[in-house]
């Protein structure tokens, strides 16, 4: 029971931070899916992490409808973690000093500094990733559907391949994967860290972990980007 009430709790967060993003790119590009791109790979992305359609289809109408007074604004913070991990934090908020309050409390908290902005942004690059299941595709077949999807890499894991391309082309990635049979696990713009950092001390790596669920545990909170290189332990 433990369990499932965590597992439920985590999907709700899942579906308010999604809502807030379908808001936001309701208001900014309208109700309808097949002219607003961003909102139908939200809607995607909802769906993904099954979010049953009645509640894609009430916030839609919620953040179209006149009476809607809800104002989120798209905030990065972005800081250094426990020796000197790289974080950026993306943010949709109504409330800019408790959101920016909450994430400096989080970094002062276990052992980080939030920085300016651009303090580590230069060591990522947004990039689209789309992920869909491994079920043993034709690696011929795979590499001629990246190339005429106009995607710029693939890598294949064992149960999953992970698919790159421009951010901006993600959407039209994911469309034609699906289009092509790929089942889609997730398709989204990310940012991507150049250079990694390891953490040896194990007091650090406690905080890092804490740091981060801190940071995504929090509503307004959208994404957690870093570069830490998380070594699994090898048994001996």
């Amino acid at each position: 029971m433990h369990k499932k009430g965590k597992t439920d709790a985590q999907r709700a967060k899942v579906f308010t931070k999604i809502g807030r993003e379908i808001m936001v790119c309701v208001k900014e590009g309208g109700p309808d899916p097949v002219s607003n791109s961003k909102l139908r790979d939200l809607i995607a992305k909802a769906k993904q992490n099954n979010v049953p359609n009645d509640n894609i289809e009430r916030v839609i109408k919620k953040a179209s409808g006149a009476d809607n007074k809800s104002n989120y604004e798209s905030m990065v913070y972005e800081g250094y973690g426990p020796s000197g991990v790289a974080v950026i934090v993306e943010a949709l908020t109504d409330n800019k000093n408790r959101t920016a309050a909450d994430v400096r409390h989080a970094f002062d908290k276990f052992g980080g500094n939030l920085g300016t902005s651009g303090c580590v942004s230069f060591m990522f690059s947004r990039m689209g990733i789309v992920i869909v299941e491994n079920t043993d595709q034709d690696e011929d077949q795979l590499m001629e559907d990246c190339m005429e999807a106009g995607a710029d890499e693939y890598e294949i894991g064992d149960e999953e391949i992970e698919i790159t391309c421009d951010a901006a082309e993600v959407g039209n990635v994911r469309e034609y994967f699906e289009g092509k049979g790929y089942t889609i696990i997730s398709a989204e713009a990310e940012q991507v860290p150049s250079t990694m950092t390891t953490l040896t001390d194990p007091e650090d790596v406690r905080k890092m972990n804490l740091l981060l669920e801190t940071l995504e545990d929090n509503d307004d909170i959208q994404n957690v980007y870093h570069n830490w290189e998380q070594k699994e332990e090898i048994a001996e």
